[in-house]
């Protein structure tokens, strides 16, 4: 039998980068371990964490935004709090968004961005620990995860209600 190695890594000893001007950096920018494919730039899992940070970007929506991805992504939450969910994510928490499935903040979290304007000063986040494994391949769910009493099958309503603040053509909205 070969040897196993072991890697170990203190995650509060990332440091994060972060926006410094305005809009919502794409989360690889927190990557902390890649396992690359033979193509360029597409990676079969990249592994990234949400650990404490500023949050200091400048006249725009600062959780992360409403989106799809061309690759899978399974997030977890350590310990603490996600900006982005402000309801329903607990620590030992996960979600699922297999490749071009949308998502984001939750109606909460973005009707409380939409009350605080573009002026908001900075913040820090604190006493958070947050990973992501991104994947080009699209996982699959084990029989045993669906019919699992933690498995919760209303995850989708945390976006009902959700309304547009937006109008064509105005600069003044976030």
């Amino acid at each position: 039998m070969g040897q196993v190695l072991y890697l170990q890594y203190d995650l509060s000893k990332f440091c994060p980068y972060n926006t410094v001007l305005f809009d919502h950096s794409d989360p690889s920018i927190n990557t902390v371990l890649t396992a690359p494919t033979d193509k360029p730039g597409v990676a079969l899992m990249d592994f990234v964490i949400f650990p404490p940070r500023w949050l200091v970007a400048e006249h725009t929506f600062r959780p992360p935004y409403y989106h799809r991805n061309c690759m899978s992504e399974f997030m977890g939450l350590i310990y603490g709090g996600y900006e982005a969910k402000a309801d329903g994510f607990l620590p030992g928490g996960a979600s699922l968004h297999s490749c071009m499935t949308p998502h984001g903040p939750d109606t909460k979290t973005y009707e409380k961005t939409i009350a605080l304007g573009n002026e908001v000063g900075p913040d820090k986040i604190t006493g958070t620990m947050a990973f992501m494994f991104e994947s080009c391949l699209v996982p699959r769910v084990c029989p045993w995860a669906i019919g699992s009493p933690f498995m919760d099958h209303d995850y989708y309503q945390c976006w009902i209600g959700l309304k547009s603040h937006f109008t064509h053509g105005s600069s003044s909205n976030p």
